[in-house]
């Protein structure tokens, strides 16, 4: 194993969002050794691009399918969210930023964080690419999702 396999990289804009639930832009080969530290069950991925060497690099750390979403289907990407059966979680986007952040952001709203907290964690992503629409859905959504409630994660009160 060379020492480039061996070396930890996280993909674009990684950060932990909640126990057992992670965000990043589109991961690629370099990023492989660092997710499969993950052990991540699901990968949510938000973008419209895919690529089978990315699917193929993070298949081989993760035991479940990929699960890409249409940005209306924002309930059915909260549902595979809150559901602890698919911890630990990868959210993505092309750069990890509009995409995901908007998922993220309808996230918190159900957390019951305020609208200022969840803007400002939208735009530390975004940085000055942030979009007003983005911000006009994660604030207009309404966090009315039915989900499992038995599988709820710990940190959604």
């Amino acid at each position: 194993m060379s020492t480039y396999e061996k070396t930890l990289i996280p993909p674009l804009n990684f950060s932990m969002v909640a126990s057992g639930v992670y965000r990043s832009g589109f991961p690629n080969k370099k990023n492989h050794a660092f997710l499969q530290q993950l052990g991540l069950k699901s990968v949510l991925n938000t973008s419209r691009r895919t690529s089978p060497s990315s699917k193929e690099t993070i298949s081989k750390s993760s035991s479940e399918p990929f699960i890409s979403i249409n940005p209306d289907a924002m309930a059915d990407a909260l549902r595979h969210l809150l559901d602890v059966r698919n911890h630990p979680i990868l959210v993505h986007c092309t750069k990890g930023t509009h995409r995901t952040g908007c998922v993220i952001g309808c996230m918190r709203k159900m957390e019951n964080w305020s609208l200022t907290s969840i803007i400002d964690e939208y735009c530390r992503f975004a940085g000055p690419r942030m979009r007003l629409l983005d911000q006009q859905f994660i604030e207009f959504f309404t966090p009315t999702i039915q989900y499992d409630e038995r599988q709820k994660p710990k940190w959604l009160t």
